[in-house]
């Protein structure tokens, strides 16, 4: 479906990003993907797999997997980047900003749920999940944006979440991600006359290292899997009135209903709301 379409994914070592990649590969994309973590057993999140190992896993199920040591948080290495996409494929055709800082609490032993207001917050936080998230996503959508506008043809996919519109996961959590949904409808707003794409996708409860580590906080019984957020990805990019979307908050849920996909256990999760997400 996919086959001849270059795509980008950032922060692909493993979670939600690898899922993504591991599902563009499947359907025969070339799929870039960025990640710190490059050896086992070094990731700063104390958590298995590494960029290379999931270029690898893409490749093998027939797409081609490119991997990318890459800090978001330094321009410097973003730019090169893409300075090696437009080198070696002259295009870009998907990009998916993934990436996120700030998730240092599920590792680092103040985990979220102990904090009593954003006073107790470290103030550390707001500044990774802006820098190494909004910002990052800004940054790769504007790098991308002229490979795009070239071809008059592109899709630019933010992982963002219903705490962009609840009040209780935290301010610099809830701020963060309502600016990443602000991001993507202005930019849809600027490049809906060149024929590119600008979408925010909402995913459920997903079944991370990060959640299955802590699986006692949570209720999986309509839970999804990374690999479930690639195949929203891919029926987004095999859209043929893709435009018509632009610029909106999508749930991944609601697009295996629209578009007739599942998840990969032939599952189809129910959507989430607002009120029960």
């Amino acid at each position: 479906m996919l086959i001849d379409k270059i795509a980008l994914v950032t922060g692909a070592s493993r979670g939600i990003g690898r899922g993504i990649a591991l599902e563009l590969g499947a359907a025969g994309a070339t799929v870039y993907m960025t990640g710190r973590t490059v050896e086992e057993g070094h990731s700063a999140a104390r958590m298995p797999g590494t960029v290379g190992k999931a270029a690898e896993d893409v490749t093998r199920l027939g797409g081609q997997g490119i991997a990318i040591r890459c800090d978001h948080t330094q321009d410097g290495q973003v730019h090169a980047v893409f300075d090696r996409i437009r080198h070696d494929q002259g295009r870009l055709d998907i990009l998916v900003n993934n990436v996120w800082g700030g998730y240092e609490h599920f590792s680092d032993g103040t985990k979220f749920w102990d904090e009593k207001g954003f006073w107790s917050m470290p103030f550390t936080r707001w500044d990774k999940m802006f820098h190494a998230g909004v910002r990052a996503h800004f940054t790769a959508s504007a790098l991308a944006a002229p490979l795009m506008i070239e071809r008059k043809s592109g899709l630019i996919v933010n992982i963002s979440s219903f705490g962009a519109q609840r009040n209780d996961r935290g301010v610099a959590y809830g701020v963060a991600k309502a600016a990443d949904d602000r991001l993507i409808e202005t930019m849809a707003h600027e490049l809906r006359e060149f024929n590119v794409a600008a979408i925010s996708l909402y995913p459920g409860l997903v079944r991370t290292e990060s959640v299955m580590n802590a699986a006692e906080y949570f209720t999986l019984s309509n839970s999804e899997s990374p690999q479930f957020l690639g195949r929203a990805v891919v029926a987004l990019a095999t859209d043929l009135d893709i435009m018509t979307k632009s610029g909106q908050v999508l749930v991944a849920a609601s697009l295996a209903r629209e578009y007739g996909f599942t998840d990969i256990d032939g599952t189809q999760p129910r959507p989430l709301t607002v009120d029960d997400a």
